[in-house]
């Protein structure tokens, strides 16, 4: 497994870095799910330390959290902790996907962008609607089934998940969380 711990404007020593190894290795090998990649930075906010952390697993999944302390060595073990209590919870259908799945998930790549925000509602209305283009990112859309993506998205903590729907080949679907609780899935298809 490839780590990449790193700091922002923070020196990270090798006892951090062993003890972040050592734990991720730990609460990893509990689940299913070959590890690839991890990355952990740690940054400063005022007196607290904040840590981030993802590692991204053979079978496709993210697993993310960040967690703030005082303490460098205690942000990083709530994070970890953190990471952890999202693994035991889907630790069931982390190995329900995966005696599924014989292949990686495939990722596809598509194009990110972010656009400016209108500053000012009373503002005049500008000569043409095409939105500002502040930003363009690669993404990666994942090649999952609706099971999954619900997983992938609540695992990442994100409030909607773009992926490819692998079961029924029909394109692009959308998974999100509604305001209700609920998840909610977009499968845009025509009617023949």
């Amino acid at each position: 497994m490839r780590y990449q711990i790193s700091g922002k404007q923070i020196d990270i020593g090798e006892a951090l870095q062993t003890h972040v190894q050592t734990e991720i290795e730990e609460v990893i090998a509990k689940y299913p799910g070959r590890p690839t990649e991890a990355i952990v930075v740690f940054s400063r906010d005022a007196h607290e330390y904040c840590c981030e952390a993802v590692v991204r697993l053979s079978t496709g999944l993210t697993v993310q959290a960040t967690a703030k302390a005082t303490e460098i060595y205690a942000a990083f073990d709530a994070c970890n902790a953190k990471m952890e209590k999202q693994l035991r919870r889907y630790k069931r259908r982390l190995k329900d996907h995966h005696r599924d799945r014989s292949q990686p998930v495939e990722l596809f790549a598509g194009a990110s962008y972010i656009l400016a925000a209108s500053e000012d509602a009373d503002a005049e209305e500008p000569e043409t609607l095409q939105p500002i283009i502040i930003a363009e990112m690669e993404a990666q859309v994942p090649s999952l089934s609706v099971g999954e993506a619900v997983m992938q998205m609540e695992l990442a903590g994100a409030p909607v998940l773009v992926f490819r729907n692998e079961k029924q080949d029909r394109g692009i679907n959308i998974v999100y969380r509604r305001d209700d609780g609920n998840i909610g899935w977009i499968d845009p298809h025509t009617k023949t």
